[in-house]
């Protein structure tokens, strides 16, 4: 079996001798190339370069961003909407994850454990057995995303995150938790939700004032906690939204708090939930911010999303 191995040299819980391991035991089970990324973007020209040469695995080693880009890399040659068969996942490598990032969200939605030595026994094991699993994405626009997406509050909180990290500031919950209060009460336009989410064949759900979309559970962790605004949320499945309607102070608090609590799911009249969507559309108007799978993408007044059934092949 052929592998190419993408590394973010930057990724937070590794290191150059904990990399050289990694090598090591990968090597014990697949013909493994090494490349290392050298800048933003770049994981998704080496793996669309690995799919093109026909390997049959591409392993990832850094956080979600780099997942995300390689995802992008081995889907680059698929025409968006057209139905083919095989589907993508089984004319494309696969894909393995080593979570080497601060949160990892989409390696642990898939069940690896936590720790990238643990993870990465989980994949020889699963290699050795020929184990693997077939998981459907999303698309907003022309970008793929494995986990989550979001328009409006939650992306703005992103950027401020990572402009705080491009400052040196580490990432860990307390960061998140001072973004979204200082994005909320200080930068947020609480009271005019501009934002229209539309379907085809339904009525429009208008005056939207932040949305969140799920192609998985959790949508995030806090340290060990699992995050779930949308706990049906599956690979399986469709791609699952809840939006606020407003984000009053009382009404945002109360969601929130479900959001938070293991045994309650968002309800009320300030909350919209779907579940198993093929398609729609958010228009906004005013542009708002703009996330996928935690990476700021800039500010948009319109994204469509779709549901992309038996997307990828996953060792796990």
């Amino acid at each position: 079996m052929r592998a190419v191995l993408v590394v973010n040299p930057k990724a937070t819980t590794t290191s150059e001798r904990s990399r050289d391991v990694l090598v090591r035991a990968l090597r014990s089970e697949v013909d493994l190339t090494v490349a290392y990324t050298r800048r933003r973007g770049h994981a998704m020209a080496l793996a669309a370069a690995a799919a093109a040469d026909g390997v049959d695995l591409v392993v990832t080693l850094g956080g979600d961003g780099t997942v995300n880009e390689v995802v992008n890399g081995l889907l680059a040659g698929e025409v968006p909407g057209a139905v083919e068969s095989p589907p993508p996942a089984d004319r494309l490598p696969a894909l393995a994850v080593v979570p080497g990032g601060s949160t990892n969200v989409f390696a642990r939605a898939l069940g690896l454990p936590r720790e990238w030595p643990e993870s990465t026994s989980v994949i020889l094991e699963a290699l050795r057995e020929g184990r693997h699993r077939t998981i459907g994405l999303g698309r907003a626009d022309d970008r793929y995303f494995t986990f989550c997406a979001g328009f409006g509050l939650d992306a703005a909180v992103v950027h401020r995150v990572e402009k705080a990290r491009h400052r040196g500031r580490k990432s860990t919950p307390a960061l998140y938790l001072r973004a979204t209060l200082g994005q909320y009460f200080l930068a947020s336009d609480r009271r005019h939700p501009a934002i229209a989410l539309e379907r085809p064949g339904e009525r429009t759900e208008g005056a939207l004032a932040t949305v969140i979309i799920q192609n998985t559970a959790p949508w995030t962790y806090l340290g060990d906690r699992e995050i779930n605004p949308n706990p049906q949320a599956s690979f399986d499945l469709g791609l699952d939204v809840m939006a606020f309607r407003q984000l009053r102070v009382p009404s945002t608090a109360r969601t929130v708090t479900q959001i938070l609590s293991r045994n309650a799911e968002p309800n009320g009249p300030q909350v919209l939930r779907l579940h198993d969507l093929d398609e729609f559309t958010l228009v906004s108007a005013r542009p708002q911010a703009f996330q996928l799978d935690g990476d700021y993408l800039g500010e948009r007044e319109k994204v469509r999303f779709t549901c992309v059934r038996a997307a990828l092949r996953v060792i796990c």
